[in-house]
């Protein structure tokens, strides 16, 4: 057991210039590698994040911008209904007040066209009449007249 322990203690001392740089090569890693490769991951996570929460608060204005750009297109587009709307009553009350101007015309030349067929019934009445009489006192006259010669019934 006595060479067993010797052995072991060789081994163990042969090992501590391997721990004793294996100590070293950690240290040296730690310094020169890992805690400058973890602070340009920080670095890196912390720009990639800014960068992400600037597009972010890009995006929510571009929505903001968007939403009020359509906000307008509504309104201008409500407008331009009213508008024409307007122009629509506008042209259905011209085109009302024009019909009923064309119906008061047409109800007057009615009127007028009535009252000259009326006069020229008065006028036609009293030619007939006129000639009524005139035609009465030719019949009465012409059935009247003394006959100018004998009668053909009696005689020869």
């Amino acid at each position: 057991m006595d060479q067993i322990l010797r052995q072991l203690g060789g081994l163990l001392l042969g090992a501590v210039p391997t721990v004793i740089l294996l100590a070293a090569l950690y240290v040296l890693y730690a310094v020169l590698v890992y805690r400058p490769l973890t602070a340009v991951l920080a670095e890196r996570h912390q720009r990639t994040q800014g960068a992400m929460e600037k597009a972010r608060t890009d995006i929510a204005a571009a929505e903001a911008r968007t939403a009020e750009y359509e906000q307008r297109l509504r309104e201008a587009r409500q407008k331009i209904f009213k508008n024409q709307e307007a122009r629509r009553q506008q042209a259905s009350q011209s085109r009302s007040h024009a019909v009923n101007q064309a119906r008061i015309r047409a109800q007057g030349q009615v009127k007028q066209a009535r009252a000259g067929m009326e006069e020229d019934k008065q006028q036609a009445m009293a030619t007939l009449q006129s000639e009524a009489a005139r035609l009465a006192i030719e019949i009465v006259r012409t059935v009247l007249r003394p006959l100018a010669g004998p009668s053909p019934v009696g005689g020869q």
